[in-house]
């Protein structure tokens, strides 16, 4: 069987090939453990953030054009079969993103310091401040996965009963939610990178 036939062979696949590419390049020293959970961050992080875009960029736009196009296929199939699994996707990548974010910070000692800005010294912690930054706009755009846009969704999308008002209010307050979470990204992920790697503060 090609694994490349699902969604779950092709993930295990990518697996599979990284474990040989450590194994190979290796110096058969132990993995570091903060590199495995760095790793698993970022990797959940492309998933939610790409979702986050792909929903902004693409998506809402689409099912506006499709809404108008009369006599056109309409954005019921989008709705039905592709929304509700890339919210799915969205809604895990995001908690995943958060919680390996937090356990890297844990294991290094610094979770204190960076939800505290590192502002609790006798000199303000850089790497803190940089890195707190992030993880509090991160915070927030999970909140506002979790409390705004999933539960808002399901209404829009037929998952839970709603009337037509409560339907065109869960669309506003899911868009606006989305859209700041879009906003908030951009400086969340030049905090995230930048505490790596020299940042511009």
């Amino acid at each position: 069987m090609n694994p490349l036939k699902s969604v779950p062979g092709t993930i295990i696949g990518g697996l599979v090939l990284a474990l040989i590419i450590v194994v190979l390049t290796g110096d058969n020293t132990p993995v570091n453990p903060a590199s495995a959970i760095i790793w698993l961050h970022v990797l959940a992080g492309i998933t939610w953030i790409g979702l986050l875009y792909y929903f902004n960029f693409v998506q809402v736009p689409a099912l506006g054009e499709a809404a108008s196009d009369e006599g056109g296929p309409g954005g019921a199939g989008i709705t039905k079969y592709v929304a509700p699994r890339a919210l799915w996707w969205f809604r895990w990548g995001a908690a995943v993103t958060w919680l390996s974010g937090a356990a890297y910070l844990l294991h290094r000692g610094l979770l204190h310091d960076a939800f505290t800005l590192g502002l609790l010294g006798d000199t303000v912690n850089t790497y803190a401040l940089t890195i707190g930054i992030g993880a509090w706009l991160g915070t927030i755009m999970l909140f506002n996965v979790w409390v705004l846009i999933w539960p808002n969704q399901k209404k829009v999308l037929g998952i839970v009963e709603a009337t037509p008002e409560e339907i065109a209010k869960a669309k506003n307050i899911a868009f606006l939610a989305s859209r700041s979470n879009t906003l908030m990204s951009i400086p969340m992920i030049m905090s995230m990178v930048g505490a790596g790697h020299g940042f511009i503060m």
